[in-house]
């Protein structure tokens, strides 16, 4: 498997794939395409089990969407799914029969959040994993599956104030509310998550199937659901006050890879924004 964005390595049963979309892993077209190449040709394999995903840079796991190209990447993602929105990519990979761990080092934002509440299992670095949905800063929805997955992990009052907020919430705190399933020592995180994606791989892939069938039977929300928080997010991307406070955003180091260092703050600088300031 050859990617542009995307550097796989095959281990058996399990494939690594490291994300490698400088400067600071934003979904944009390529990245999307990548991945739909990447499960097209995962589930096509049946010698393939598992799938990790990792990030080729410590400081940014996925940062969030390129806000300059939510057309273009849309348009990517229905070449999987046949509708023009990642939130029916994530599903469908949640749907799939890989079995699929994040490893988070470094930061994940709004879809890079609600790509890895996509995966089966969430592991991170205690030291640098940071997690954020920033929509609502910017007057939106989360467009892709945040809201389905956090309110069923985290409960109703949780989801809101990570939502409502738009704020950082580093792995210690992400585990204590769900949103990941252990936060590691740095030291630990890859042996530990290699350990565990051979173990699974290791065991009957019926049994697999069966039971990541029953859990999202029970715990994934349907395809409609998705579509209505996809739908909302592609409708006010182009809105005038969106595209304003996006604009004040960039000018304070917005999708710069310095500038998201520490975008809590920078977000928390738009709370008093107007559009005709």
């Amino acid at each position: 498997m050859r990617f542009e964005k995307l550097a796989v390595q095959n281990d058996g049963a399990v494939l690594f794939v490291d994300i490698a979309a400088p400067p600071m892993n934003l979904i944009g077209p390529e990245l999307v395409r990548d991945l739909v190449s990447l499960i097209q040709q995962a589930e096509a394999d049946t010698s393939i089990r598992v799938l990790v995903f990792k990030s080729a840079d410590p400081d940014y796991f996925i940062s969030h969407v390129d806000v300059t190209q939510i057309k273009e990447y849309r348009q990517e993602a229905a070449k999987l799914t046949g509708v023009p929105s990642i939130a029916l990519l994530f599903r469908h990979l949640s749907a799939s029969r890989l079995v699929t761990i994040a490893q988070i080092e470094g930061r994940v934002r709004a879809a890079g959040s609600e790509f890895v509440l996509a995966c089966d299992m969430r592991f991170a670095a205690r030291e640098s994993a940071i997690f954020s949905q920033i929509e609502p800063a910017f007057g939106q929805l989360p467009g892709a599956g945040a809201a389905q997955h956090l309110v069923r992990l985290m409960g109703r009052g949780r989801a809101l104030e990570v939502m409502l907020s738009a704020d950082d919430y580093d792995a210690e705190l992400a585990e204590r509310y769900g949103w990941i399933n252990r936060a590691l020592s740095a030291s630990e995180l890859s042996g530990f998550v290699r350990s565990l994606a051979h173990r699974i791989a290791g065991f009957p892939a019926a049994g697999q199937a069966m039971v990541k069938e029953r859990v999202n039977a029970i715990a994934l929300a349907p395809v409609e659901d998705f579509r209505r928080d996809s739908d909302p997010f592609g409708e006010s991307a182009s809105k005038p006050e969106v595209q304003s406070r996006i604009q004040a955003a960039m000018k304070r180091g917005f999708q710069t890879r310095d500038g998201e260092m520490d975008l809590g703050r920078v977000l928390g600088e738009l709370a008093d924004f107007r559009s005709d300031t």
